[in-house]
């Protein structure tokens, strides 16, 4: 996934359209020069169909610019702060004049460093709570002591070690704010490609074109999740993807597969492929090939590192992959553009580039094998603001949905197939260990979501701990396994009415009642809150044309007229008693209260 070259990216600017394209609000405080980022921060904004609005801080006024006196760069409006200080700027001598100090010398200056740092972000956090991206001081090329420096805790790498150490426990303290690794960056083009001394000393500008590309791929890893457009379905070719070779030419013992090369290639490839799907990602198959020789090769070749278990769904067949993928999307009740398909084929690249645009391609020619593993590891797609338990056992959640599907054809009633998947449901107000998933929901969930808003981990722990708001969740289970999480919803109360501020739910729960059940929970804990009137939001988007009747179907009274600036606004009397939906669960376990049957 390379970068095109900056006139390209120019011309692109020059012909896109941005006037209709969502605002991306980026500020940038900085000690250095950072004016040749923009066209690759707004070229990557714009391949995600935003218009980025780029404001700079003054050259080396970062603690200025975020203590002083308020100004337009941090706002309320502000998406995203980029924090560029560098050690040069911030500490002189630690960067170029590091061995004259002593051990006292450093503890002061790392002392002094750690609370500039703290000051910045307080600073930030007076005046915004967008996201921050504070880069990483970068380890030193040459080390200040030699190779004596790598020895000692006194050294300039270990001294910069523990100040990214200590940025990133200041990060991890502050809400919805991120330490970008700039050793990462800096490794991926070693120093040569990375640094353009020239340029540093003629205008303080530290960073080659090369270097400012994949600074700019790392912050929109972050940027992605916050808007809710990474990934969730990673679909694989087989044939000269998963191994080299054609299984249905060359056969078991063809195939290039193994430990060695040409084989040990796909071997890593298929390393990271299981590496993702412990993160989370779902893993499907689209092959043109024969069912029975894919799967010879997946129970059968002994250096084979995906198995069955990891795969949520397939599509073996001759039919187009277009038309495949289609099908997969809806057999996981996924949207097309949360897919990702790898292949080797430019013809097949080019065909769903085509016929399938929503699907995100990567595409991985043969002769360049030995370099898939790190194209699919590096491409970001995937990335997540947070990594919990219920994403490690998302691939074998959609591989049991994908069970149910196949169960509800032998049903011809509804009710008795909801019925024979004895399901279970608990509906908690959020907790420490809810939250990550939660906000994670906000950040992903597109389909069933009146609102759409985007809420970063801090955001939710702030919500349910305030006095005027509450954060529920409710959890699925059925014969087939836990669902876990699978809705969330946040009340915020003003005087007697309880505004609906999110309802979603997670494609793979639909059509099994528990939408309703969260909602009924909602409106119950609203009237347990003394609130007279509900208010249910709906915000039109590409995406959630499904729910754009859900309150209108639920009783509650569309208004002619909003008082939330919501698309449509629906009101529900909490007078009258709540209406009990009609739902099919085995159980349901509620800290807000369930009436017995």
């Amino acid at each position: 996934m390379k970068f095109p070259s900056l006139a390209d990216i120019q011309a692109a600017l020059n012909q896109a359209d941005l006037s209709g394209l969502p605002p991306l609000n980026i500020s940038v405080l900085r000690n250095i020069t950072m004016e040749p980022l923009e066209p690759y921060l707004r070229y990557l904004a714009l391949e995600l169909g935003l218009a980025a609005e780029i404001k700079l801080g003054g050259f080396d006024t970062v603690y200025q610019d975020a203590v002083g006196n308020p100004t337009d760069l941090l706002g309320p409006d502000t998406d995203c702060v980029l924090v560029f200080l560098r050690l040069e700027g911030l500490s002189p001598d630690l960067a170029r004049n590091f061995a004259c100090l002593d051990a006292d010398g450093l503890a002061a200056e790392e002392a002094r460093i750690a609370e500039h740092i703290k000051a910045v972000v307080e600073g930030i956090r007076s005046q915004s709570g967008a996201m921050i991206l504070w880069h990483g001081f970068e380890p030193p090329v040459n080390p200040a002591l030699g190779i004596y420096d790598g020895q000692t805790e006194l050294g300039q790498s270990a001294v910069i070690a523990r100040l990214n150490d200590t940025l990133r426990r200041i990060m991890a303290d502050t809400p919805n704010a991120y330490l970008v690794d700039m050793a990462t960056c800096l490794l991926r083009l070693g120093a040569e490609g990375f640094y353009d001394q020239r340029l540093w000393h003629i205008g303080r500008i530290p960073y080659t074109r090369q270097a400012l590309q994949v600074i700019a791929r790392e912050e929109f890893k972050f940027i992605r999740p916050l808007l809710g457009r990474n990934k969730k379905c990673l679909v694989l070719d087989c044939d000269n993807t998963l191994w080299g070779g054609i299984i249905g030419e060359d056969g078991i013992s063809g195939i290039a597969l193994g430990q060695s090369h040409p084989g040990s290639a796909f071997r890593e490839l298929q390393q990271e492929v299981v590496n993702l799907f412990h993160r989370g990602v779902i893993i499907a198959l689209c092959s043109k090939n024969n069912p029975e020789d894919v799967w010879e090769v997946f129970d059968h070749h002994p250096d084979m590192v995906l198995r069955r278990e990891h795969v949520a769904a397939f599509r073996i067949n001759w039919q187009d992959k277009a038309a495949n993928l289609r099908e997969l999307a809806q057999e996981l009740n996924i949207g097309l553009d949360s897919m990702v398909l790898v292949d080797d084929s430019e013809f097949e690249v080019g065909a769903v580039r085509r016929l399938a645009p929503q699907v995100e391609v990567i595409h991985l020619p043969v002769p360049d094998a030995v370099n898939h593993r790190d194209t699919l590891a590096g491409c970001g797609l995937f990335d997540t603001l947070t990594l919990s338990q219920e994403d490690r056992r998302r691939g074998r959640m959609y591989k049991a949905q994908v069970q149910r599907s196949s169960l509800k054809t032998r049903f011809q009633d509804m009710a008795d197939y909801l019925d024979s998947l004895a399901m279970t449901a608990e509906v908690r107000l959020a907790d420490p260990v809810a939250i990550p998933r939660l906000a994670q929901q906000t950040q992903k969930t597109n389909q069933f979501n009146l609102t759409t808003r985007r809420y970063s981990e801090a955001d939710i722990q702030e919500l349910a701990q305030a006095p005027d708001s509450d954060v529920i969740y409710l959890r699925l289970g059925d014969r087939f396994g836990d669902s876990g999480i699978v809705g969330t919803c946040i009340l915020r109360y003003d005087q007697d009415r309880a505004v609906i501020d999110t309802l979603l739910m997670s494609c793979r729960a639909l059509g099994r009642g528990c939408e309703d059940l969260l909602l009924h929970q909602a409106l119950t804990l609203a009237r347990q809150k003394g609130c007279s009137l509900a208010v249910g939001q709906y915000y039109a988007t590409a995406k959630n044309a499904q729910v754009a009747d859900f309150f209108a179907r639920r009783e509650f009274v569309e208004q002619p007229d909003t008082t939330t600036g919501a698309d449509r606004e629906f009101h529900l009397d909490l007078g009258r008693e709540i209406p009990r939906p009609v739902v099919h669960f085995k159980s349901i376990a509620s800290e807000i209260g369930w009436p017995k049957p």
